[in-house]
């Protein structure tokens, strides 16, 4: 089965406001977003939500309300749940189904408006949670320039490794330890040796890095078995959102080979709480470019569909707060300005590859983009590369400076998309500030 890519329809018009104030102007979150959530209130439920402005339409009272119907109706009750898996699984139709009618109830001139405002809670008066329970994580390399930068450091003879143009290179993670935004990060211990050391000692990291990343949430499952295929990708993805996959570059010198990175990576990742749907970017699809000389993509991970439409143009930021800025009431300040534009390698290719051996993912599995650094100074995803490996510190506002993070320092991640024509999609943000580390036992 060929997935059709996400149609534009009636949701997608710029022109129409919602009566909920808040999602007018220039907020992240207008009626053409729409983002899946999952929060807890003053009872500690955790219950479904979607995002409207700077409330939160709780799915388990709309699902009660009879002002649904259908395929709506079925989406509602599955995202009504403490976790959005269930929704995930239903796969595009439900979802679709679902967004149009909410849409309908939160446009201007909507008849059941004040049966719907009953609904909604502010988002100040409830915490949101990990919207997904999540069975597997993977991690992926698809931005070449971050592996440009970071090769040019580790092996300046050969910055991109050959297989790279080929294969999108990807690592397995670890579930357990991904949080959602707002929650603190412990700087972690690891084995560290410089080249002056005869061995290792155990200490905590002090190349403590962020990586600006784009996560996947993956829709329906594929059987153990069966790969999907490139244009079918797109139905088994539920939605997206930020992703900080946290890394200790130290710890990461010493561990990773022959395997890879281990407890350089597991100790934590971040993500943001708002599932964007693939229908609310759909304005926002744009050709996969690749270099005339670079090779052509293997027949399995390419398509004439995929060339004209499987790229998505969303602005990405990376902003830092240390501890000093915080005290002193001054505001984040942004380090990174990069573009999922500079993905080498897609989504879409991501999940088919992921998939071309037989591998299964299931509802709430989490793919991470790996970091998306642009080609020009001040684009750079990571303090690895915008510090050129520790040896160029990069100079604050208020005068700190820093070549890798410090206990306090707080970092932001923000996305939106916008082009003329089309209501600006915002993702919220990915928040995490480092904790000090533990004493060992």
């Amino acid at each position: 089965m060929t997935a059709p890519a996400p149609a534009l329809d009636f949701t997608h018009d710029p022109r129409p406001h919602s009566w909920v104030s808040s999602a007018n102007s220039s907020s992240e979150f207008p009626l053409q977003n729409l983002p899946f959530g999952v929060v807890a209130g003053v009872t500690g439920e955790p219950h479904g939500v979607v995002r409207i402005g700077d409330a939160a339409l709780d799915l388990r009272r709309l699902a009660a309300s009879g002002l649904l119907t259908d395929e709506a109706q079925e989406a509602a009750e599955a995202a009504a749940q403490g976790t959005l898996n269930t929704l995930f699984a239903l796969g595009s139709g439900p979802r679709i189904a679902l967004r149009r009618a909410l849409h309908s109830l939160l446009v201007e001139g909507a008849p059941n408006r004040d049966t719907v405002a009953g609904l909604l809670t502010p988002l100040s008066e409830v915490d949101v949670l990990l919207p997904a329970q999540i069975g597997d994580y993977t991690d992926f390399y698809v931005g070449i320039h971050h592996a440009r930068n970071i090769g040019a450091l580790l092996r300046p003879d050969e910055p991109l490794l050959p297989n790279y143009k080929w294969v999108p290179i990807g690592y397995h993670g670890r579930a357990s330890s991904v949080r959602v935004s707002g929650s603190p990060i412990t700087r972690p211990h690891g084995q560290l040796k410089n080249g002056a050391q005869a061995a290792p000692v155990l200490a905590p990291t002090r190349r403590l890095d962020f990586e600006l990343e784009l996560g996947v949430w993956i829709g329906p499952e594929n059987q153990l078995g069966a790969p999907v295929p490139l244009d079918d990708a797109e139905s088994h993805v539920a939605g997206y959102c930020l992703l900080n996959d946290w890394s200790a570059r130290d710890v990461q010198a010493w561990e990773y080979q022959p395997l890879g990175p281990f407890l350089a990576k597991s100790f934590g990742t971040t993500v943001s709480p708002w599932v964007i749907t693939p229908e609310a970017l759909a304005p926002f699809r744009i050709p996969v470019d690749r270099p005339v000389d670079d090779p052509a993509p293997l027949p399995y991970l390419d398509s004439s569909r995929h060339r004209s439409s499987g790229g998505l143009d969303i602005d990405l930021q990376a902003l830092i707060i240390t501890a000093q800025m915080r005290r002193h009431g001054e505001p984040p300040h942004v380090i990174s300005r990069s573009s999922s534009r500079h993905m080498y390698w897609s989504v879409a290719q991501m999940l088919t590859h992921h998939t071309s051996n037989g591998c299964d993912l299931r509802p709430g599995d989490l793919l991470g983009s790996g970091t998306l650094s642009g080609p020009t100074a001040g684009s750079e995803g990571s303090l690895m590369e915008l510090s050129h490996g520790g040896k160029v510190p990069i100079t604050l506002p208020n005068g700190e400076t820093r070549t890798f993070l410090e206990d306090g320092d707080e970092i932001v991640l923000t996305a939106s998309a916008h082009r003329p024509g089309a209501a600006t999609i915002g993702f919220g943000e990915c928040v995490a500030a480092v904790r000090p580390a533990i004493t060992y036992p």
